[in-house]
């Protein structure tokens, strides 16, 4: 998720360091398997055979991407990307960011917008999954099926749109909406996106999540992958394949326990491939220089970071005091904290992720919130509270207190805790620190809503802003639900909800970008979250790994890795 023209800044900052004892890739060719622009290591043909190890800094909860467990970033990157076929892909072509369609299908897809919307897809006769069956619109049907009306689905945006699918003929899926609705990001969230596409006859009639969240030995895509759970995940071809068959015999995720011991053992040349985030030691290192290492640092990121207030308990139920929180923070500070050593001084302003969807957003929206003690001071006493001579605000004999959770053992996070708690005790606030596990953060505390303040990234799965999915108030997780929807702040805003829908369901886009950056603006002034900075992508390759390596903003850095070799 991401930003302007401090983005710029950093980027050129960047590749000034990747410079340094370092070659950085050149443009030259494109991707043939059905995935999209790229930038090629190396002149001449890839070679083939041998095996890659690449460090892995999560691992994943689950693998049924569909499920409220299958979230995780990594898990996208290494399993879903590589293993689920897809109607669509989000490819990159001299920095812009589009949809193609994807092998899986002859051609683009049909739109037509009346009398209702519907969308119909071609599927590619070769298209076969790793047991030889073909690829029918039976799966788009069990897919769609099973967003819509399964059990902890991660996000319904869209399907639950859907009236029906029809796969009466096997080599076409026609897909109808219901009377009244339209779904805009199509190409980018329907049968792809997080998701992909599941096989029918393998798991019609069975429980989808068992069957699937410890791994699964088919495939649609080029590779077929093993998880050993607490240690790695490793792909290997499919042998039914009807695409460019993969370069490399082998490639090895090995679990990595945090960002030090992944750059351990990158330079002992125990991995080849790294993906650190932008913690401050691999900042550091970066700027020491690596030898014999390829570098790509991108500020086109879709990651940033944010706070993001639990809008339905105390104290945050209130927006005076969620308003006071934003005059009270220094987010500048801790902006220059984890970043300035790269030129990044300011914090982002707004909710959305990312660059490559500026057109969007209202990049100014949350500029006001600025340190201000005066407005701190005359929120939370319009709000009840009063100042004690120990310079603490409470009300009610309470005292203005409250949790924030994150990731354990992420110390760029810890660092950011540590100024908040500074900041905010100056502020008249006090603020307990609680990190738990990832797993645990993100597959049963958010969802549920059993937090005040929590502190992580949102990362874009398509092209299209997140206002619907975790704005829109339909979307917010409850018991009934089983805890699907994407609205963990539970933001329940009544002039919210229409242009969260409108964002959603409008079919014109300039409608869109009007109704979303007018989202940004009621956002911020209820102050719903509060955004902190972007997380540029750091890519990082020993020189003997080859071929077309690029990062995609949105696939992740291994959307093309059947294409890589090693020298």
């Amino acid at each position: 998720m991401i930003r302007r023209r401090r983005s710029f800044q950093l980027l050129a900052i960047l590749f000034l360091f990747a410079l340094v004892g370092a070659a950085c890739s050149d443009d030259n060719k494109t991707s043939t398997s059905g995935s999209g622009g790229s930038n090629n290591s190396q002149s001449g043909p890839v070679p083939e055979g041998g095996s890659l190890v690449i460090g892995a800094e999560q691992e994943p909860d689950c693998f049924d991407w569909m499920g409220s467990c299958g979230g995780s970033s990594w898990g996208y990157w290494m399993g879903e990307v590589s293993t689920m076929p897809r109607a669509y892909d989000v490819v990159v072509d001299n920095g812009k960011y589009s949809y193609k369609p994807n092998i899986l299908l002859t051609g683009e897809a049909q739109l037509e917008t009346t009398p209702v919307q519907t969308v119909t897809y071609h599927i590619n006769p070769q298209a076969v999954w790793s047991d030889g069956e073909p690829i029918t619109s039976t799966d788009f049907k069990y897919t769609w099926d099973q967003v819509a009306n399964g059990d902890a689905i991660y996000d319904r945006s869209g399907y639950q749109d859907i009236e029906s699918v029809d796969d009466t003929d096997p080599a076409t899926a026609v897909v109808t909406f219901k009377q009244g609705k339209t779904f805009a990001d199509w190409k980018g969230t329907l049968f792809g996106g997080q998701y992909g596409i599941y096989p029918s006859h393998i798991l019609q009639g069975k429980d989808r999540n068992t069957e699937v969240k410890s791994g699964y030995t088919w495939s649609g895509g080029p590779w077929i992958a093993t998880w050993e759970q607490g240690s790695q995940i490793t792909l290997k071809p499919n042998p039914k394949w009807y695409g460019s068959k993969p370069k490399l015999d082998e490639v090895i995720y090995k679990i990595q326990a945090d960002t030090s011991s992944e750059f351990q053992a990158f330079k002992a040349g125990e991995t080849k491939v790294i993906y650190p985030q932008p913690q401050l030691d691999a900042v550091d290192q970066i700027q020491a220089g690596l030898s014999d290492v390829n570098q790509e640092i991108s500020a086109d990121t879709v990651n940033a970071e944010a706070l993001w207030f639990n809008n339905s308990v105390a104290p945050f139920d209130n927006v005076a005091v969620r308003q006071a929180f934003g005059y009270a923070v220094d987010r500048d500070a801790i902006v220059e904290a984890l970043f300035g050593k790269l030129g990044v001084h300011t914090a982002l302003q707004y909710f959305n992720n990312g660059p490559i969807i500026d057109q969007y957003s209202d990049t100014e929206a949350f500029s006001q919130y600025k340190p201000d003690m005066n407005k701190v001071d005359s929120l939370l006493t319009g709000a009840g509270y009063t100042k004690g001579s120990d310079g603490k605000y409470s009300k009610g004999g309470q005292p203005l207190a409250f949790t924030i959770k994150s990731t354990q053992g992420n110390k760029r996070r810890e660092l950011t805790e540590q100024i908040l708690q500074q900041q905010l005790s100056k502020a008249g606030m006090t603020l307990t620190v609680e990190n738990a596990k990832s797993g645990d953060l993100f597959g049963d505390i958010l969802p549920k809503g059993d937090f005040q303040l929590a502190l992580y990234a949102g990362v874009l799965t398509s092209l299209s802003p997140v206002t619907y999915s975790q704005m829109y108030s339909g979307n917010i997780p409850t018991e009934a639900s089983s805890f699907s929807g994407q609205n963990w702040t539970r933001t329940n805003i009544a002039e919210l909800d229409p242009l969260a829908l409108d964002v959603d369901g409008n079919l014109d886009e300039s409608a869109r970008m009007d109704s979303n950056k007018k989202a940004d603006a009621i956002e911020a002034e209820n102050a719903v979250t509060l955004p902190l900075d972007p997380l540029p992508n750091i890519l990082l390759w020993s020189k003997n790994v080859v071929g077309p390596i690029q990062d995609n903003a949105v696939l992740g850095p291994f959307w093309n890795i059947d294409q890589w070799g090693t020298s």
